[in-house]
């Protein structure tokens, strides 16, 4: 017997099996889809490291997981952005932060990135020799300052120290002009302080004339202890750092903003993004697939039947997937919809052939068994080549994407045997009435008869348009940079893209894990060679240069300053000697100013003005200047006793912590490769990269993993494709034998995939490592829509459009657009250009079925030589 009609015949017995045993039927079903719900729910597991995503035995991935194994903080990292008004608060509020971060049980370990005991005390030595050189001559002039206000650091200290510093304009040793600045950060302070404003002092920003943006921010690397079951497996880590800023008040102390960013938190926020709003988009989406089905099916007791087969199909491919792939992934997790998808289309199909069945000869049960004759072997090719489409992607290296093509091939099958099994069963339990109109569609007649007739030149016009679109395919962009495909919106994701911005933040580097130090000075001397490097980082970077004449210096300073820093604070003053050296300082900057009107003597006018209102304010607001001037001093003049106590540095007296971020246990090395130019610019990277790696084989990072996921992700793309269309070409070929049926139902696939690609690459839409996912799902839902017109073409039938048959691929389309569709409006960049490119893909699937592939298979012939059925 031919395959073929002994296909027929096995799913017509078992149509007439479940619709005769229909209870006992529905009953196993219900409890398969139990089993599976309970295992799915034990067993539901979710690896939400997007870095699993790609297969770890290619090359570059044994590379970056090598260096991640090194440097696991690297991957595995919060990092903790402190900003604040001035230097002194924002290292005050970040070294709290640390050292309250460091007792948490979620925190692993904590690093305060250029801060801690080392940097404070060496600080002057990673200045420029001629910066360190004018530090100290401003220090060893400020001493009789200093003294003063080491010994008495209150507001009368620094009204002294004033008044000594304005003997220097009495008798013009100085200019009053250059003091301007000085006198104008002052009297802000005090203006802010009367107006109840934030009001913040620095002296480092005074001595040294400005602040510059890395002065005011800190930065904290915390590796957290990751919850591995959880969606956000940082979350409960990322929210005790919040609430842990929250307690310590640094927003009220410090005036300073606390921000995460880091691989942990960006990962977190988007499946975050993902999660977001997903059981309101379900129901929403629900009820319109509900609508369609009505719309299509006309019957609420088909759409219940429908409703309930999609539903145990979806918990048993739930159950089956968790068993074959353990874990899902973010890109597994749209199996789901891709069930709904195509589970929607077998179960319309047969539904509506039934309809048409039932309308010719009214009797339910025989309907159904014409049903399952016409519809079986159309149905058994498109869920097989679907399968065959999904499949196809596991050999490849895109172990996302093959994890989705297991599932999903398992749902076709799932959704198949529902379609012949719990399907007639639930339709025979529901007794729908008797049809009482036909199917086709007369009004859509002149459509037909104008394919007929001009088929030569709906052929022509098409194969014109798809070859004219060709060139455009070389414009197609490819966009795998992970962080795009994220909200700017979130904090860990815009946090990031400002820091990436400063060129001291290596956000888009290259690192290589050199075998000893020597290797690492090698590769960094070679790196530094090439144009597209801007410099590399090594732990030697630690060691300062010109130290023998930068000490000198700083123990020339401290001789000078040590007397003056080591002397007993007096007793604070009480508020009526505040208030009379306040009035005294107004009085003196009044004579000084006198009736001038350069800068300095306007300033030096303001300032008085506004120590006259101190005076004469409520004692709470001299309390507050007290805060504001005092707190940051004493800070200063601590971090001012340590850095004259500098030491050598050597690789030997580096401290632990920081040399742990540069070398790991068995003397490996790190080194840091930063671009040249725009880090955030894609063409800027993908150079950087490709130079780095024609340099440095070894080479790893961020900005060589975005090069190369890209590359891994379109191969992987290509060879999923041939791999598909040649098994999907024999499995045509293997029922249809006819080399020219097979042509027939591959071409118009061909041509809708090369349509969507051209609109792609004409308007811009770049592929992405989401997106992606629209090629397997246009195979899948293609090709069945292209068996279902060629088997019906081979059995004599004409007037396609007119037809039941496209009556159901246009529901069947609509009700997987609107699963698709329903990505469209996530708030996650990544899942909505998925649901844009996946609504494009299925419209380009559709227009190739009902109108080019009719237009291309002409008449039908008038004897099959084959017949199928």
């Amino acid at each position: 017997m031919k395959p073929v009609p002994m296909l027929s015949s096995v799913i017509i017995r078992t149509v007439d099996f479940c619709a005769r045993r229909m209870w006992a039927v529905i009953i196993v079903a219900f409890v398969l889809a139990g089993l599976c719900g309970t295992y799915t729910i034990s067993h539901f597991s979710l690896d939400t490291d997007v870095n699993n995503l790609i297969s770890r035995d290619l090359p570059w991935r044994k590379r970056e997981l090598a260096y991640q194994a090194a440097f696991p903080q690297t991957s595995q990292l919060i990092l903790v952005v402190v900003d604040g008004p001035t230097a002194e608060q924002t290292g005050a509020a970040a070294h709290d932060l640390a050292q309250r971060l460091s007792d948490s049980p979620l925190i692993r370990s904590v690093d305060e990135m250029q801060g801690g005991t080392f940097f404070q005390q060496s600080r002057f030595l990673f200045m420029p020799a001629e910066e360190v050189a004018l530090r100290m001559t401003q220090l060893s002039n400020a001493q009789p300052v200093i003294s003063i206000l080491a010994r008495d650091p209150s507001l009368r200290g620094l009204l002294r120290a004033m008044s000594l510093s304005l003997q220097q304009f009495k008798y013009g040793i100085v200019s009053l002009d250059d003091a301007t600045p000085a006198f104008d950060r002052v009297a802000l302070t005090l203006e802010n302080l009367a107006e109840a404003k934030p009001a913040s002092f620095s002296w480092d920003a005074l001595l040294a004339g400005h602040a510059g943006p890395s002065s005011l921010r800190r930065m904290i690397m915390v590796v957290p202890v990751l919850q591995t079951q959880d969606l956000e497996p940082g979350h409960k880590a990322t929210e005790a750092i919040r609430q842990t800023a929250a307690d310590l008040r640094l927003s009220s102390k410090f005036q300073a903003n606390v921000r995460v960013t880091g691989p942990v938190p960006i990962a977190d926020e988007e499946f975050a993004s993902v999660m977001e709003g997903i059981s309101l988009n379900g129901l929403i989406t629900g009820l319109i697939v509900i609508a369609i089905l009505w719309l299509a099916l006309q019957s609420f007791r088909l759409v219940i039947a429908v409703t309930i087969t999609l539903a145990v199909g979806l918990i048993v491919t739930a159950g089956l997937g968790l068993f074959l792939v353990s874990a899902l992934n973010p890109v597994s997790m749209a199996f789901a919809i891709l069930f709904v998808g195509l589970g929607a289309d077998f179960a319309v199909q047969f539904n509506l052939r039934y309809r048409a069945q039932r309308y010719a000869s009214s009797e339910l049960h025989q309907s159904l068994l014409e049903a399952g004759e016409r519809v079986g072997a159309p149905l058994t090719l498109a869920s097989v080549a679907a399968a065959i489409g999904f499949l196809c992607f596991t050999p490849t290296a895109y172990t996302g994407l093959a994890q989705l093509g297991i599932i999903a091939g398992c749902g076709m099958i799932v959704a198949f045997v529902a379609s012949f099994t719990l399907l007639p069963a639930l339709i025979a339990a529901v007794r729908p009435p008797p049809e009482s109109k036909p199917l086709r569609q007369p009004a859509l007649a002149p459509i037909d008869h104008f394919l007929k007739r001009h088929r030569v030149a709906v052929i022509s016009l098409t194969a014109i348009l798809v070859l004219a679109g060709l060139p455009v395919l070389t414009e197609l962009k490819f966009d795998f940079n992970p962080l795009h495909l994220q909200s700017k919106h979130s904090q860990a994701v815009s946090t990031f893209l400002e820091l990436s911005k400063d060129p001291e933040f290596d956000a888009n580097s290259a690192q290589v894990l050199a075998s000893s130090h020597k290797d690492a000075l090698a590769i960094a001397s070679k790196l530094d060679a090439l144009p597209q490097v801007d410099r590399t980082r090594t732990i030697a970077g630690f060691v300062p240069s010109d130290q023998e004449r930068k000490l000198s210096l700083i123990r020339h300073a401290a001789a000078v300053l040590g007397p003056a820093l080591t002397v007993q604070p007096q007793a604070e003053p009480t508020d009526a000697v505040t208030i009379a050296m306040l009035r005294e300082a107004a009085k003196k900057l009044g004579t000084i100013a006198g009736q001038e009107t350069s800068r300095g003597a306007q300033a030096a006018q303001r300032l008085a003005h506004d120590l006259s209102k101190l005076a004469d304010a409520p004692a709470e607001h001299r309390k507050a200047a007290t805060e504001a001037f005092i707190t940051p001093l004493k800070m200063d003049l601590g971090g001012l006793s340590q850095a004259l106590n500098a030491r050598p540095i050597d690789l030997e007296s580096l401290p632990p912590d920081l040399v742990q971020d540069w070398v790991t246990k068995d003397g490996h090395e790190r080194v840091d490769v930063l671009p040249k130019g725009n880090p955030n610019n894609d063409e800027t990277l993908r150079n950087f990269a490709r130079a780095v790696l024609a340099a440095e084989p070894r080479a790893t990072g961020r900005a060589v993993e975005i090069q190369n996921w890209a590359e891994t992700m379109i191969r992987a793309l290509i060879e999923a494709a041939a791999i598909a269309f040649c098994a999907i070409a024999i499995l045509l070929w293997i029922p249809l034998r006819r080399l020219g049926d097979v042509v027939l139902t591959l071409v118009p696939l061909l041509v809708a995939a090369l349509a969507t690609l051209e609109i792609c690459a004409l308007t811009g839409f770049q592929l992405n490592y989401a997106n992606i996912i629209a090629f397997p799902v246009l195979l899948g839902i293609g090709v069945a829509f292209k068996i279902y017109y060629i088997m019906a073409w081979r059995r004599g039938q004409t007037d396609f459009l007119q037809s039941a048959l496209t009556r159901a691929v246009f529901f069947s389309a609509l009700l997987t657009g609107t699963a698709f569709g329903s990505l469209w409006f996530s708030s996650n960049p990544g899942m909505s250009s998925m649901g844009k490119l996946l609504a494009l893909s299925l419209a380009c699937t559709l227009a190739s079925a009902v109108l080019f592939q009719p237009a291309l298979m002409g008449d039908p012939r008038p004897k099959p030589k084959s017949p199928i059925v």
